[in-house]
């Protein structure tokens, strides 16, 4: 199946966040495709990965960058289709800066900011997700069952700490 979202990060060291990503993409069973293409390094392989994107049937795309993060902010000024940003965790102000970055785009060229590190690697994926499913009502029935999944869990947390008692349940997660 054609990849929906295209995900790109600034960096290999990104790979291990941008896994909470994938991994939710997967388990909706969202066909992606994953490169690293660097605003700063690379800005013509980042220009041209964009620009192809809608030939290549991408819908989506997903932007991880950290420190100044100035990729989602490129990947939106060079295509209409819907940019997420995910501030990667680093740096010696941990995120903040790349969320700022992200989040302060200018008007006219907006990119969806996402939480600082896994939280919003993950939102990223639920996102997108949701995107597509406005035209695709498979994938909102997979996004339903994903949080009712979710739910579910929480349910069964709270039933084991109940039987168990706080100190058990603890100990039981270390």
């Amino acid at each position: 199946m054609k990849p929906l979202v295209g995900i790109i990060v600034g960096s290999d060291s990104d790979l291990p966040l941008i896994k909470e990503t994938t991994s939710i993409l997967e388990k909706l069973e969202v066909p992606f495709e994953i490169t690293i293409g660097s605003a700063h390094r690379t800005p013509d392989f980042v220009a041209e990965y964009v620009n192809t994107a809608s030939a290549r049937g991408i819908k989506v795309l997903i932007a991880a960058a950290g420190l100044s993060a100035h990729l989602p902010g490129v990947v939106a000024s060079k295509t209409l289709l819907p940019v997420i940003g995910i501030p990667v965790d680093g740096g010696p102000l941990n995120g903040v800066d790349a969320l700022y970055s992200i989040v302060q785009m200018p008007g006219g060229i907006p990119v969806a900011s996402m939480a600082i590190g896994k939280s919003g690697a993950r939102n990223a994926a639920v996102f997108a997700t949701q995107i597509l499913a406005l035209a695709d009502e498979k994938l909102a029935e997979k996004l339903k069952v994903y949080r009712q999944e979710m739910s579910e869990s929480v349910k069964e947390k709270a039933k084991r700490l109940s039987e168990m008692g706080i100190e058990k349940y603890i100990d039981e997660k270390e």
